[in-house]
């Protein structure tokens, strides 16, 4: 699934997120993510969840803090869509909510349990969508005409992207607590 029409680089975006999840079914991978992420950092003490994987990069607690963010908007996305007429869908400068709501000193557990509440949450709005739901039409402020089944597919892919993001922090902090003894 190619999407014309875009600057490169959010072109290129778009694309590797569609190409993450391929064919696998979106509904599954929504539903798996929570418990995914659980099972990777549940036994890791809050100082390892903290720790970037390096100068500049996120931690996993701000990972999750973005996760969850991110499922307050996926959600909101879905349901303009799904009960008005072509609305505006507002993209987000995911940097300045980073900052702005410091991730970095985000409770880890707290933001897991908030979006894993939020896509419980959410799962019942995709869940419910027919047919004739899915072909319903956002305007994406930055991607244009959005339908609600790629606007699905593409919050999946969005959760494939994190959850190997989240495997790259988990290898590259562990490398460093190996080297330093810990």
């Amino acid at each position: 699934m190619t999407t014309p029409n875009l600057p490169p680089a959010l072109r290129a975006y778009v694309d590797e997120t569609f190409r993450l999840l391929g064919d696998k079914d979106p509904i599954t991978v929504l539903e798996e993510t929570p418990s995914w992420l659980a099972a990777r950092t549940d036994h890791l003490a809050e100082s390892v969840l903290r720790r970037p994987e390096g100068a500049g990069k996120w931690s996993i607690a701000q990972v999750l803090a973005h996760l969850a963010d991110c499922e307050v908007v996926f959600g909101w996305r879905a349901r303009m869509t799904l009960c008005e007429e072509r609305p505006v869908i507002q993209g987000f400068a995911q940097e300045r909510w980073e900052d702005r709501f410091d991730y970095a000193a985000t409770d880890p557990a707290e933001a897991l349990h908030a979006f894993a509440t939020m896509r419980r949450w959410n799962l019942r709005v995709w869940r419910a969508a027919t047919p004739e739901d899915m072909a319903r039409v956002g305007l994406h402020t930055e991607r244009g005409e959005e339908r609600c089944d790629r606007a699905l597919r593409m919050t999946a892919g969005h959760a494939l992207r994190q959850r190997r993001h989240v495997d790259r922090v988990l290898r590259a902090v562990s490398c460093g607590l190996a080297r330093h003894g810990e």
